[in-house]
């Protein structure tokens, strides 16, 4: 089983390593300006890109889910008719999305009290990046069939391709033809085009036997309002998770342009854990969903065992890295003397941040495969509702220290919540 999880999860590593690295490059990039502004512009351009993505992100986890239960079962047809779902969903809703986007930008940015230059920055940024969107939703539907598939391969290639010709085309904008903003956005848009056509190339060398022109009342049935009312559950759950995230990027810049900035800088650390975490929790999606298909729960039983064990251990050596070389990963973000020392007093945050939060990605990704969506809504809904915004709310220390206090408490019972969860809605989607 352990060579199973790594077969699967290293490819997924290796593709979501290179998302991280290509936000540690544009904030980088940013960060080798003279002015905090388009670092800061950075972070609240694509906290409301963001808002819009990972609010998608059921396109990928339903697909991954009804996909591997699907071949799980060897029904090659549905197998075909979720990826067709998958890519209508994906196209109707980035049409709507195209079409409402300057209130969506105007809306995001009156929430917070940043500057002028630090909101026109953002402004410029996001109204470039949107149009990136149909391409990445339709990635999106890609990337959860092929893991469906048991395919983390293909991915893994869609993402390094994607990511290098982001970093090369970014670089190329800001520094060549001095576009900052602008130019990062642009770099975005051209490179999930590229990721788009490459996926497609991909699909057709291996699997366009799974293609057939399916008729009207095939996609549009019974099936399609399941496979909604789990994505449903599933953008519920992504909103908590937005609903955080976007609060801690306003709050800081409500705080200050130097807080905003400090707070990008150390939640890279997170971003790079959570992506390479990921890695793990999509392969303990893959297997349990195949598991489930199969009917299978003593295999179902020894993916969740496995796939918590690994993430223990990785989660350790991340602790122990972030623990001795904090310092020396930040200086790879910025050369900034006025923004280093105030970020360094702060590292202590992210070296928690490991061990505290891997339960969360592990079981997610479980929970993903067995299609429970009911209780990935749930157990959002109570880690945000009971534990992250009664500790914001709280009068505990400083904003900073409540700031990071309610993020890692969240991160935390998150996972505590899905183990308890698990019999009931896991574990009993298998009849022994």
């Amino acid at each position: 089983m352990n060579k199973r999880i790594f077969r699967l999860a290293i490819p997924n590593i290796i593709s979501n390593i290179t998302i991280p690295l290509l936000g540690i490059v544009d904030t980088a990039l940013m960060g080798h300006l003279k002015s905090l502004t388009y670092v800061g512009a950075i972070a609240l351009g694509s906290m409301i890109f963001n808002f819009l993505y990972w609010g998608m992100g059921f396109l990928r986890m339903g697909t991954l889910g009804f996909t591997g239960q699907a071949h799980g079962a060897s029904n090659s047809v549905e197998v075909s008719l979720v990826l067709q779902r998958s890519i209508l969903i994906a196209l109707s809703l980035a049409a709507i999305i195209l079409f409402i986007h300057p209130w969506i930008i105007e809306g995001g940015l009156s929430l917070t009290h940043s500057s002028e230059a630090i909101k026109t920055e953002a402004s410029n940024y996001f109204n470039v990046r949107i149009w990136a969107l149909p391409a990445s939703l339709m990635i999106l539907s890609l990337s959860g069939w092929f893991v469906g598939m048991q395919n983390t391969y293909y991915p893994m290639l869609i993402s390094i391709l994607s990511n290098i010709a982001n970093i090369i085309l970014s670089f190329v904008f800001v520094f060549h033809f001095q576009m900052k903003t602008e130019g990062v956005a642009l770099g975005t848009v051209l490179a999930q085009y590229i990721a788009l056509i490459v996926g497609i190339i991909l699909w057709l060398k291996k699997y366009k036997n799974y293609w057939f022109k399916a008729k009207w009342s095939e996609l549009v049935n019974y099936k399609l309002t399941a496979f909604m009312h789990v994505n449903k559950d599933i953008f519920i759950r992504s909103l908590g998770i937005i609903f955080v995230l976007s609060y801690f990027t306003i709050k800081s810049a409500n705080i200050s342009d130097t807080s905003l900035a400090v707070n990008t800088l150390l939640f890279q650390f997170f971003i790079f854990f959570s992506y390479l975490m990921d890695g793990f929790a999509n392969a303990g999606e893959a297997l349990s969903s195949k598991a489930i298909g199969e009917k299978n729960i003593y295999k179902l039983k020894e993916v969740i065992k496995s796939t918590f064990i690994l993430g223990l251990g990785f989660s350790l050596i991340f602790t122990l890295i972030y623990a001795f070389a904090g310092e020396y990963i930040l200086k790879l973000f910025t050369n900034n003397q006025d923004l280093l020392a105030a970020t360094t007093p702060l590292l202590f945050w992210v070296v928690a941040l490991p061990t505290l939060s891997f339960p969360a990605f592990i079981f997610d990704g479980i929970f993903v495969g067995a299609t429970a969506s009911v209780a990935m809504r749930n157990t959002m809904i109570m880690a945000t509702l009971l534990i992250f915004i009664p500790i914001m709310y709280s009068g505990f220390g400083d904003d900073i220290v409540r700031l990071w206090t309610a993020f890692l408490a969240f991160m935390f019972a998150r996972g505590i919540l899905l183990i308890l969860y698990l019999k009931k809605s896991v574990l009993s989607k298998v009849q022994v």
